[in-house]
């Protein structure tokens, strides 16, 4: 529990590893119980096909409001699935109090289908910067932890981005077409151009913790919501690497960002996606399944 006059480098000084704790008790108690034993009455559709939520979710997040909240007196927590509930709790990330960003399961798609390719994110942020951030990929037992200035560790060993090997196609994972405009889908077509290999992208999570890794170079994402972006940006960031916007600014969890935006192993390589991303796409260049 935080102390009177303690400062948030202060908190996570002594209590980083109790969060770290508490995801595992979420993914142990309300997550991996239901991995590859989910009935049809467990799974629900939000905004559509691709949008789906399970008991896990909603529980998960549940243990992790309560608990996380009676860490941090005095924070507040902007989890995924309460948003969903009530869209007015998401104004919190506006606010001067410290809000835990919670995603239960980040790749619920991918939980659905019974693959690893899921993790749980918390990213602990005041006055819109993320000081401190966890990624928990349970079923593939990595743990990625990351606090500002402190650098980034998976399973207690440091990260470090590095950059692409030279004349190497830049590896970049992007947005799902269904999540695009037609705007942004004209952008990420800059993408299919020589020396990148696009592909779709999975959990928004473990993508960053790839690029924090240098198993992936880049990043192009066409949605801003803060649940998928602040653990793994603070991951990324930690790590040696970047991000930026369209505009050539820094990703911002309160919102308001010119998009598409990318996340990368090093400036040259973030500089070089936001180029691609912003040139203006011939009207002829497409690719299966952007149109």
């Amino acid at each position: 529990m935080i102390e009177t006059h303690e400062t948030i480098d202060e908190f996570l000084a002594r209590h980083s590893s109790d969060v770290e704790e508490l995801i595992r008790k979420a993914a142990a108690k309300e997550i991996l119980p239901r991995w590859r034993r989910l009935g049809e009455h467990d799974v629900d559709l939000k905004s559509g096909p691709h949008d789906l939520v399970t008991d896990a979710d909603r529980d998960a997040e549940l243990y992790l409001t309560g608990e996380l909240a009676t860490l941090l007196p005095g924070s507040v927590v902007v989890g995924e699935e309460a948003v969903h509930a009530n869209p007015a709790s998401y104004e919190a990330i506006q606010g001067d109090t410290p809000v835990w960003i919670v995603d239960p399961v980040d790749g619920t798609r991918q939980f659905v289908r019974g693959e690893t390719g899921f993790c749980t994110l918390v990213a602990l942020a005041v006055h819109g910067v993320v000081h401190a951030s966890w990624t928990y990929a349970p079923v593939r037992e990595q743990f990625a932890t990351a606090v500002r200035g402190r650098g980034a560790l998976l399973d207690g060993e440091p990260l470090r981005a590095g950059s692409p090997e030279p004349g190497r196609d830049l590896r970049v994972a992007t947005s799902h077409p269904d999540y695009t405009t037609d705007e942004q889908k004209r952008a990420l077509l800059g993408l299919w151009t020589e020396g990148v290999a696009p592909r779709s992208c999975g959990s928004a999570g473990l993508e960053y913790l790839a690029i924090a890794c240098g198993e992936s170079d880049a990043t192009a994402f066409s949605w801003e919501a803060a649940w998928d972006h602040a653990a793994g940006l603070l991951l990324v960031e930690e790590a040696g690497g970047t991000h930026l916007t369209r505009a050539g600014l820094p990703f911002s969890v309160r919102g308001g960002n010119t998009l598409p935006f990318t996340a990368a192993r090093d400036e040259a390589t973030a500089r070089r996606v936001v180029e691609l991303l912003s040139r203006d796409a011939p009207g002829e260049r497409e690719r299966p399944g952007i149109s």
